[in-house]
């Protein structure tokens, strides 16, 4: 299937707005440590709602609809994450998820991810990219956060663990992407379909075993309505668009 007129452009805007909200993040924690750190349960719990939406109402029933064996490929979408999450924390010793063990393995790998999802949403639909994208793109502040306060336990300057965390967690979207849409746009719907399967799994995976996990930890109050409000935008989305 040859990619809708403007596809690329769509991924290509959200992929690089994701990499500036991430970058946005590094410089508020950099600069405004207190409120960053008060805001990112927030910021996690509503990202979570929408990425567990997402897939769940609209991109998993999707990907079935043109490859049966989509739920096949959701599964391993979703084990790809655990498991790499296991690897990078025996090989670091940490305990914590993988977006906050490593800068240099775990958001790496998980951020070139981000950008291969931007590109199967979008060469399926608008919608689903559009979906999808959103969810990813507001935890890209969660994640640049995340990414500057975990090198900071390497002993680095905060200087440093700014830039680094730029180079790591914010630049590898659109470069994953990028390299991702030639090798996406002229598939068929049925290989579409089944890549659209894996990366609902990814984004089961990242919503419910990683964001929410994360976000639970700080204990903080109201984050199930950050939760609920996520879930609701997604919804609203899915039905105004339907109708």
């Amino acid at each position: 299937m040859v990619a809708l007129p403007g596809t690329f452009y769509w991924i290509a805007a959200f992929a690089i707005v994701a990499a500036l909200v991430n970058g946005a993040g590094i410089v508020t924690i950099f600069r405004h440590r207190g409120w960053a750190e008060r805001s990112l349960p927030y910021l996690m719990c509503f990202a979570a709602g929408i990425l567990i939406t997402t897939p769940l109402i609209h991109a998993l029933p999707d990907a079935v609809a043109n490859n049966a064996d989509a739920g096949f490929t959701a599964l391993v979408g979703f084990l790809f994450m655990y498991l790499s999450n296991q690897v990078i924390k025996r090989r670091t010793g940490e305990e914590t998820l993988a977006f906050g063990v490593t800068a240099a393995e775990g958001i790496g790998i998980h951020s070139l991810v981000d950008g291969v999802v931007y590109t199967v949403t979008f060469n399926i639909s608008l919608l689903t990219g559009v979906l999808a994208g959103t969810g990813l793109v507001v935890h890209e502040f969660a994640e640049g956060v995340i990414t500057y306060l975990v090198l900071l336990r390497g002993d680095v300057t905060e200087r440093t663990a700014a830039v680094y965390a730029f180079f790591i967690a914010a630049l590898t979207t659109p470069i994953g992407a990028f390299v991702a849409y030639p090798l996406v746009r002229d598939l068929g719907r049925s290989d579409l379909g089944l890549m659209l399967g894996f990366v609902s799994g990814v984004l089961i995976y990242v919503s419910a075993a990683h964001l929410l996990p994360e976000a639970q930890s700080y204990e903080t109050e109201h984050s199930m309505l950050a939760l609920l409000a996520g879930v609701g935008l997604a919804l609203f989305i899915v039905f105004a668009r339907s109708m």
